[in-house]
């Protein structure tokens, strides 16, 4: 495949992913609106974010194994047609229930469409899957970078609805480029015969891959921490405006996209694992600073301060973890990616239940759960070694 044309690819890959973060992000800022129209508790509203991850996860652990059976690209048409259909019946949503309902099927369909990108950039990148993934993902930051931001303009000069009409046209104006461009990637022999489980047996069995599917587990419930929290953090705790909220959303997103950058130039001269463990050291540095600056309660500029570098070193984490994963997995690509993608989100639907029993009215609980993400990564790299030393 010809440079251009990998670029291109690439672009489409990352916009086929963005699709999550802009369901996600998109509508943070119009959380407490829609919990007032819908008469809900804006807990509930935020349990919506839990429920799409659950469905998200759910949908990655079917369509995973079938990506691998049988294509990529029937999954990714079916994948966002279901989700810009789910997205249209948003914009009529106007009671809760059937606002959850819709979220939960938005999230299964792009389930379908995105867990085939890993197995499509592994097959451009071969050995250098951290780096393309990394490139992939610079290009996909630029999603929960604007979304936000569209979220509160939307706000500023109409409904919360519209925030999901937006979403549908991106997606229809995605699919159609999807139908358009997005090729087959050759599949073994092996991968069209496999049964529906065999592959996440094959997955699960090798040792040294357990430590990896763990440090994601952790590396996406801190992440999630984020995600949940910072609407209320921002705006309720600190008190700042729903544009105000899109710009500090926005510094952080901007960290995201650095380290990527900064991974996609070292990545080839150090290998991942070498970026994992710089990344989990600065980590692990922020993470106590952001816990002492919230205990210390010193305001909003030292935890943002302290928080966007943490976020970027979770981001270099989990990508090169990611590509680790996907490298020792050839012919079930699409079965690792959904055993990934599962658990990361499926650990990601447990942070807004947490968040809800440990709630005190401050960032502390967020802070702490932060924290004790960072450390698990830290116990798996332990584990890792260990694993290492005995086989």
């Amino acid at each position: 495949m010809s440079k251009p044309a990998s670029i291109w690819l690439i672009i489409l890959l990352a916009a086929t992913v963005a699709i999550t973060p802009f369901a996600v992000d998109m509508y943070l800022p119009a959380m407490p609106i829609i919990a007032h129209d819908l008469q809900s508790h804006i807990g509930t509203v935020q349990q919506s974010l839990s429920i799409f991850l659950a469905a998200y996860g759910a949908g990655m652990l079917i369509f995973g194994p079938l990506a691998d059976k049988w294509g990529r690209r029937p999954l990714a048409l079916f994948g966002v047609s279901g989700f810009a259909l789910a997205s249209l019946f948003l914009t009529f949503s106007n009671s809760i229930e059937s606002f959850l309902i819709a979220r939960a099927v938005q999230a299964f369909c792009g389930a379908a469409a995105t867990v085939i990108v890993p197995g499509i950039v592994r097959h451009l990148y071969q050995e250098h899957t951290a780096k393309g993934m990394s490139y992939m993902s610079l290009i996909m930051m630029l999603a929960p970078l604007l979304a936000p931001t569209i979220g509160s303009g939307i706000l500023y000069f109409t409904q919360w609805h519209f925030i999901f009409l937006s979403i549908f046209a991106y997606a229809a104006i995605l699919l159609f480029f999807i139908w358009k461009f997005l090729p087959e990637p050759p599949r073994s022999s092996s991968s069209s015969n496999i049964n529906f489980f065999s592959g996440y047996k094959t997955v699960f069995a090798m040792r040294e891959v357990r430590p990896l599917i763990a440090t994601i587990m952790f590396s996406s419930f801190s992440f999630f921490c984020y995600l949940t929290a910072i609407p209320f953090v921002y705006i309720k705790y600190y008190g700042t405006s729903e544009q105000l909220f899109s710009l500090l959303f926005a510094i952080n997103i901007v960290l995201l996209m650095t380290s990527n950058f900064i991974n996609s130039r070292y990545v080839t001269r150090y290998g991942s694992p070498h970026m994992v463990r710089m990344a989990l050291m600065t980590a692990i540095v922020f993470s106590i600073l952001l816990c002492a600056v919230n205990l210390l309660e010193l305001g909003l500029i030292l935890t943002i301060a302290t928080l966007a570098p943490l976020m970027g070193c979770l981001t270099m984490i989990s990508t090169n973890t990611d590509a680790m994963i996907l490298l020792k997995f050839p012919d079930h690509s699409g079965t690792a990616s959904a055993v990934t993608g599962t658990l990361r989100y499926g650990c990601g639907a447990l942070a807004g239940p947490v968040l809800a029993l440990t709630f005190t009215g401050t960032p502390v609980p967020f802070t702490l759960l932060m924290f004790g993400g960072v450390a698990g990564i830290a116990l798996c790299q332990l584990w890792m070694r260990q694993s290492q030393k005995l086989f």
